[in-house]
This record gives C-alpha cells, sequence and structure tokens, in this order.
C-alpha cells in the first residue's frame, strides 16, 4: 500500500474522537480546497503528480501503487477534492477554465515547483484540456495523463457516422436537457425508492465489464451517489453542476490544440479500454488520431474502472514518467 506522509498517518481513535479534517488551501476568490498529500516527502520527490478525480469521487479516492515503485522514482502524489466535492467549497461558477484554474492555484501554494504531473480520472479529465492555461503554467506541466477521459458529444469534430450509431448519446442529451432546465425534478426523480440506486448500478454489467465488477469488491464504488447523499441539495448541486459543465458548450474545441509540449511527443497520454461502457473507445481513437502528439493506449479486456486494476496504475506512472509502455495494455490487433 501507498505510505502516507507524517501528516497523513492514521492514528488510534475513539468514537469521541472529532473527525479528522484535511489541510486546506485558500484560493484567491475566497474558496477553500482540501488536500491530502501520499507518497514520499514533497522536499525529497523526484516527480510530484496532481491526480484530479471523477464524478462522485474525492480526494480519498482508491490510487494505491506498490512502495517499491513510489520509493524507487520518488513519487509525491497530491490528491484534492474538486469545487462542491469532499470537504472543498463549492463554486457556483464552475467552469473548464475555473476547474483548471483551481489546480495552477493548488500548485502554485503548495509550492510543487517548476515541474509536475497531472493524472485526470473520467470526469476528473475535462480540467486537463489544457487551452485556458496560461502559459508559464504550460511551461511547468512535465506530462499528462488521463484516464477513461469523458467524452463531449458537442465537440464539432466528431463524424456523425461514429456519433450517431451511440447509444450514450442521446442518453446524455437527454439527462443534460432534465438536469439543466428541471433540476427539481431531476433531484425528485434520484431519490425515489424506484430510482436505480447505486448499489444496483454497480451490479449490472449494462454499465460495467468484468473487470470493472471485481475492481468493485474492492472498492468503496461512488459513495457520493448514494440517495441518502443525493438527498443533500449540496451534493445533487454539485454533481449536476459539474455534469452541465463537462458536457455542455465549450468555448474551445479540443480537436484544435496543438501540442503543449512541442519538444517531447510523448508527454500526453489517454488510456482507454475497449470494453467501456460508458466512455465509447471509438471517439477516442478518432481523437488520438486527429491529435497524434497523444500516446494512446486501449486494454483491450479494460472497462471503465481501469485506475482501480492490479497492475494499471503502475503501467500509467511508467508511460509517463519514464516513456515505458506496457505490453500488456497495447491496443488488441483483432479489436478494430
Amino acid at each position: 500500500a501507498t505510505q502516507l506522509l507524517p501528516a497523513q498517518l492514521e492514528t488510534d481513535s475513539s468514537p469521541e474522537d472529532p473527525p479528522l479534517v484535511s489541510p486546506t488551501v485558500k484560493l484567491s476568490d475566497g474558496r477553500h480546497i482540501a488536500y491530502r498529500e501520499r507518497g514520499v516527502p514533497k522536499a525529497k520527490s523526484n516527480c510530484k503528480i496532481i491526480i484530479v478525480h471523477g464524478f462522485g469521487s474525492s480526494k480519498d479516492m482508491n490510487f494505491q501503487v506498490p512502495q517499491e515503485l513510489i520509493e524507487e522514482l520518488g513519487i509525491y502524489f497530491l490528491l484534492y477534492d474538486r469545487a462542491g466535492y469532499g470537504e472543498s467549497d463549492p463554486n457556483p461558477k464552475r467552469s473548464v477554465k475555473s476547474e483548471a484554474l483551481d489546480i495552477q492555484e493548488l500548485a502554485d501554494q503548495l509550492q510543487l515547483g517548476p515541474k509536475f504531473y497531472v493524472i485526470g480520472v473520467s470526469m476528473g479529465s475535462y480540467p486537463i484540456w489544457i487551452i485556458y492555461l496560461p502559459v508559464d503554467y504550460l511551461r511547468r506541466l512535465a506530462g499528462v495523463a488521463m484516464v477513461v477521459p469523458v467524452i463531449n458529444y458537442r465537440w464539432p469534430f466528431f463524424p456523425d457516422s461514429l456519433t450517431r450509431e451511440d447509444y450514450r448519446r442521446p442518453l446524455v442529451k437527454l439527462l443534460y436537457w432534465v438536469a439543466k432546465y428541471t433540476p427539481g425534478l431531476l433531484h425528485w426523480s434520484v431519490t425515489r425508492k424506484w430510482f436505480p440506486s447505486p448499489s444496483v448500478m454497480e451490479e449490472k454489467p449494462v454499465f460495467f465489464n468484468k473487470r470493472d465488477m471485481e475492481a468493485l469488491k474492492k472498492t468503496e464504488g461512488f459513495p457520493m451517489l448514494t440517495k441518502e447523499r443525493l438527498r443533500e441539495r449540496s451534493v445533487f448541486n454539485t454533481l449536476r453542476n459539474d455534469f452541465l459543465v463537462c458536457y455542455g458548450d465549450w468555448d474551445f474545441d479540443p480537436m484544435e490544440l496543438t501540442s503543449p509540449f512541442p519538444q517531447n511527443q510523448n508527454c500526453v497520454h489517454i488510456w482507454q479500454g475497449y470494453e467501456d461502457k460508458i466512455v465509447p473507445f471509438e471517439l477516442q481513437r478518432c481523437i488520438s488520431k486527429k491529435l497524434p502528439w497523444i500516446q494512446y493506449h486501449e486494454v483491450a479486456d479494460g472497462g471503465h474502472l481501469l485506475v482501480h486494476y492490479n497492475g494499471l496504475r503502475e503501467a500509467i506512472l511508467r508511460a509517463m514518467l519514464l516513456g515505458e509502455e506496457h505490453h500488456l495494455y497495447r491496443p488488441s490487433a483483432d479489436k478494430t
């Protein structure tokens, strides 16, 4: 298991002890962002990595890496609660830009130094489309990995032949309309007894493949998506806000981006599961062809929960930090 920094080591506690409160930083707009540090101490690290969690998750997401690899590479991890998640203050003005700038300000205030890496998981990847970030910030990024990054069907580049046949598109479109125009109805619906609970959805193969189901047995799943938590208006509002920003209109097209690392074409990675039932691999392939400076890794038997697979986190780190490719995670030649 990953070694915690001394400040985050667990201690003996009794039921009377108050709940642990995570450290926070205060942003320029007055909001507070809670964070968690793992791995080797920052001052002794060779590489610093910010991990951006996905929908319904938090800074406490499972990103366990063998201690041997952490010590070998000297890795310091910084995980944080995105706006409105966990212990972080909400941002009613959330946007793709604000999410990206939160990462920048967090790195500044915690003094991560001249170079650091960013890993975004699922919906936590949308802030990593870095067109908005200032030039001085781009110079500080040493590398980026996006793990099963969400797809915005409004991006104009995608051919109709792919999106028209994608069953996810009308579902996302309908949910977006309901979330935007009838939030009260949506909140009422997701807290009803007849509405499928996250625990039920986690058991249905319509959402997850075989390896996902095995991974769910060893993780907490999506604790923020329970009916009890969704009844909390602040939780519902955070999730709704995040969803609307992710799948709404962006004022730039990621497919028009040029490489932020022109001197090194191996610094941006996308990891995608061929059997992902939430994010279509066909559109990820389309992105990688349009943006050849992105290194595309396709897991033949992978679903949406890649980041929880044994060995996958190590492969992501070695590819991003060392430029290594693990043969187990190359696209299968017979799955086209």
